[in-house]
């Protein structure tokens, strides 16, 4: 579970970073999402090392290189070759969540849990690091922030879709009223993983338009904590078909 937890953080983390245009932002903040994709590589390595097939071992490894590359190009003056190790490291980390799948009939479908969820983490991490980028830099244009506000209302949005689909797969074959583990905890799981998040991302929104970039990244360390904890439970509840 961690291992997942890890690979679909990373990659949304760095697949965000084609939202942003360089010539605005710093570019330590790109190095910075490298260097946390790097270690979140290496966690899920460690997960899953003693287990993994060697195509799985292979990609993670790969990903780690090129996490740690690309957090050295993204150190150089002009960052050269910066968007392509952004697109390379992504499409590695998703392969490697691919192969963590790979024994599982229900693959496809995993698959579009895992891109959904990854763009739920990583959407809503990155506004909020982002947010701390106009303390520094008040004069910043919002255009990135407001970007990234409005692919995170859509991650979420699509996530909300497919946990839909698969939980009216499951009531097609299980009662919904029947008291057991996993259908206490889907309250919990709607709750803070959709309904909270959307909120507050629309209360971010519209805070950010008057500028007040501080409140907006406060109201974002509230989404990133409840977006962790509603794929967290998400994925406590997939064994069960309940989430994806």
């Amino acid at each position: 579970m961690l291992a997942v937890f890890a690979l679909r953080l990373a990659a949304g983390m760095i697949g965000c970073l084609l939202l942003l245009p360089p010539a605005i932002i710093n570019p330590r903040f790109f190095r910075t999402h490298f260097l946390t994709a790097l270690a979140l590589a290496g966690l899920a390595l460690v997960c899953v090392r003693e287990d993994a097939a060697w195509p799985l071992l292979t990609l993670l490894g790969v990903a780690l290189v090129l996490a740690f590359a690309g957090s050295l190009v993204w150190g150089l003056e002009g960052a050269p070759g910066g968007r392509i190790f952004i697109v390379l490291t992504t499409l590695t980390l998703t392969g490697a969540l691919i192969g963590l799948d790979a024994s599982n009939p229900d693959q496809p479908a995993r698959l579009l849990g895992d891109l959904t969820s990854a763009a739920v983490l990583g959407s809503a991490l990155t506004a909020m690091l982002l947010g701390h980028s106009y303390l520094i830099a008040p004069t910043m244009s919002l255009t990135p922030l407001m970007r990234l506000l409005a692919a995170l209302a859509v991650a979420v949005v699509a996530r909300l879709g497919v946990d839909a689909y698969a939980l009216s797969c499951w009531t097609a074959t299980h009662p919904l009223v029947s008291l057991n583990d996993a259908v206490l905890w889907l309250p919990l799981r709607w709750l803070l993983g959709f309904l909270a998040p959307l909120g507050l991302d629309w209360m971010a929104w519209r805070t950010a338009r008057i500028r007040s970039t501080q409140s907006a990244t406060g109201i974002l360390y509230v989404v990133v904590i409840f977006c962790f904890l509603g794929e967290l439970t998400s994925q406590l509840l997939r064994e069960t078909g309940m989430t994806l």
